[in-house]
């Protein structure tokens, strides 16, 4: 029998020094603006309640309940804020389960980092220095969720009834597509900016796309916002040749609303016959104690070294893809 070819790492040795290089780049350029790195742990008791989020359970007979691999170190990371650590920051292994793909691997590196005292506009302009150091990009620009809509769909997100984004899912060739609930807005949203948007961003320079619908809040703050006539959530995602490459968000510090929103998730679970799961309490505990204000953002090192590179798929920017490991 002739051996497997797998045992060698998908990347080039050419691509994994440049890599090295990379990282080397975003840790200095974070000793230079005096944020602190950290470690925090990849196990935990809690798992995410977000609906579209998959976590990697492990049992164990000795150490029972469960234990479940983290998808990011936001809530681990967000203790250490409430604790004094001021600004910090993180290069993480986390873990996602799902999709294997051009842009996807269930196990990849995460760099989040959190700004005490800055609103999630001074974060994107950070966020934009970065790319420019990486990526050699241009400045980048911002533009609303509902604007984007407007100009790629014609349509206000904040107020489009269901049918007419059924018509236009139906229009775009969206349909049948399994485990989707065409009844649930925020889903057909996602599905039109995902297939319809998203791939016309970011082409010549980072696109900053701000303030989300308030029901995609996630673990941002919500405030009303007069340019939309709508809540709208203090959140963005960055976009570049097409690829989303950072979320971030101005962050909810309350801990009843955070509390609630988790809730929320649950009951949407529960509806949606998913599995069950417990949240995070100590992450609460350390809202409860008082978490700073402060801005954060989640930003793919895979994706960003794949965009320096100029590489056409992941398993070319990492060692060892899922069907290597």
């Amino acid at each position: 029998m002739c051996p497997s070819d797998h045992w060698r790492p998908s990347i080039s040795i050419k691509n994994l020094k440049a890599r090295a290089k990379i990282l080397t780049q975003i840790r200095n350029f974070f000793a230079a603006h005096d944020v602190m790195e950290v470690e925090t742990p990849v196990l935990s008791r809690a798992a995410v309640t977000d609906l579209h989020l998959r976590s990697f359970k492990l049992s164990s007979k000795e150490n029972p309940p469960p234990f479940y691999l983290h998808t990011s170190p936001e809530f681990a990371m967000k203790r250490l804020l409430a604790a004094g650590s001021g600004s910090i920051y993180q290069i993480a292994k986390v873990f996602r389960e799902g999709e294997s793909g051009r842009f996807h691997n269930p196990e990849f590196t995460l760099l989040e980092w959190y700004r005490l005292g800055w609103t999630y506009h001074e974060l994107m302009d950070e966020v934009d220095s970065l790319l420019q150091l990486i990526l050699k990009t241009k400045s980048g620009k911002r533009e609303t969720y509902q604007a984007l809509f407007k100009k790629h769909l014609d349509i206000n997100p904040h107020s489009v009834p269901i049918e007419q984004l059924q018509n236009c899912i139906s229009q775009y060739g969206l349909i049948n597509i399994s485990g989707i609930d065409y009844n649930d807005r925020d889903i057909l949203l996602q599905l039109l900016m995902s297939h319809c948007i998203e791939p016309n961003l970011g082409m010549d320079c980072p696109c900053f796309v701000v303030d989300y619908p308030a029901s995609q809040a996630a673990l941002a703050k919500i405030r009303y916002s007069d340019y939309d006539d709508f809540y709208v959530a203090e959140r963005f995602e960055v976009y570049v040749k097409g690829i989303e490459l950072a979320n971030g968000f101005q962050e909810l510090c309350d801990a009843e609303e955070q509390a609630a929103r988790f809730q929320g998730d649950l009951q949407m679970r529960d509806k949606q016959h998913l599995p069950k799961v417990p949240i995070d309490n100590h992450f609460l505990d350390a809202l409860k104690f008082g978490l700073p204000e402060c801005a954060g953002v989640a930003l793919g090192i895979d994706r960003l070294v794949l965009l320096a590179l100029k590489e056409n798929h992941i398993n070319n920017v990492i060692s060892f893809p899922i069907d290597r490991v």
